[in-house]
């Protein structure tokens, strides 16, 4: 056998540039072993490796918490009622769709789901138009009394609804908005517009200021650079914002059992389940019930599913600007 050459006398090495041989006796680090610190020749440490481990699982077991319910919800609005109380956790032996039929009609879910959309469609859309004008106006302009409205929006966040329905019920009242689609949608704007401000808000400020400018170089009034140039630019956050808004509002149950007491015609999708829950006390329809359920929670998982990147991109954009 050769004997080993020193690293120092190999072509095109100089003694600096050499590392230092080890002693004789004692072996060298082995390729792929870690420090004494604990980090590996990755650059990982074992305990981020233990605490990376312990989050996804806490996440998993989170989703399915989350998950399980409504798969058991879905699954439900298929099976009889039989099927339901002899084998709550098994496959329906067949998809019972007369379920969803019943609910939709006997059940007046498809009239419930109709004022929904219009109050919930009319409302997100003047919500999010105010919100986003009176946003853009505090975060980019100064003039006497921006931080006063600013923190009157806020403060309209930490103030109960509850307290507010005996003298709303009566205003309302008064102007003959009770039991009205116009009068339910108003109410749906004052109450998500402290929330709107304060989240578009701080989403404008991150914008560049150079391309507002430049618009108005160009000869763009400020109505036209808002429209034109910075709410495309705040894509992200109106869609976030967008979304908890159609969530908040979809779900919204005390306001429309207040404000909506004498047409029965005019009941929001909230109200027609808790109806129908009531009545299960007499008729026992349990898969009309979970059917009607599931019919209700789709449109928001759907506005989940399809903008999820939207929704995190918005939320992570003002901590990557």
């Amino acid at each position: 056998m050769s004997a080993q050459k020193d690293p120092a006398e190999l072509p095109g090495v100089t003694k600096e540039q050499a590392p230092a041989a080890a002693p004789p006796g004692v072996p060298g680090p082995r390729r792929g072993q870690g420090g004494e610190d604990g980090t590996r020749a990755d650059g990982t440490s074992s305990e981020g490796t233990v605490l990376n481990v312990f989050s996804h699982g806490v996440l998993v077991i989170w989703g399915l918490l989350v998950t399980m319910p409504l798969l058991w919800a879905v699954v439900s609005s298929f099976k009889d009622d039989s099927e339901i109380f002899g084998s709550p956790w098994g496959l329906p032996s067949a998809l019972h769709f007369d379920n969803w039929s019943r609910a939709w009609d006997k059940a007046n879910m498809g009239q419930y789901f109709l004022n929904s959309l219009i109050i919930v469609g009319g409302s997100l859309i003047g919500t999010m138009l105010l919100g986003a004008m009176a946003a853009y106006v505090l975060a980019r302009f100064d003039f006497p009394g921006n931080r006063f409205l600013y923190f009157l929006f806020v403060g309209g966040m930490g103030f109960p609804v509850i307290l507010a329905l005996v003298p709303l019920f009566f205003v309302m009242k008064n102007m003959a908005l009770l039991d009205t689609y116009h009068g339910l949608i108003l109410v749906y704007i004052a109450y998500s517009l402290p929330f709107t401000v304060f989240f578009l808000s701080g989403f404008f400020k991150t914008l560049p200021t150079s391309v507002a400018e430049a618009a108005l170089i160009d000869g763009a009034s400020h109505t036209r650079t808002f429209f034109q140039v910075m709410l495309p630019m705040a894509k992200p956050g109106l869609i976030s914002v967008g979304i908890f808004n159609f969530l908040g509002q979809w779900n919204q149950y005390l306001l429309p059992t207040v404000l909506n007491v004498g047409d029965p015609d005019k009941k929001m999708l909230t109200q027609g389940l808790v109806a129908l829950a009531v009545s299960q006390g007499y008729k026992g329809d349990w898969s009309g019930l979970f059917a009607g359920l599931t019919i209700a929670m789709l449109p928001v998982l759907a506005a989940y599913i399809i903008f999820q990147r939207q929704v995190v991109a918005g939320l992570t954009a003002g901590a990557l600007k």
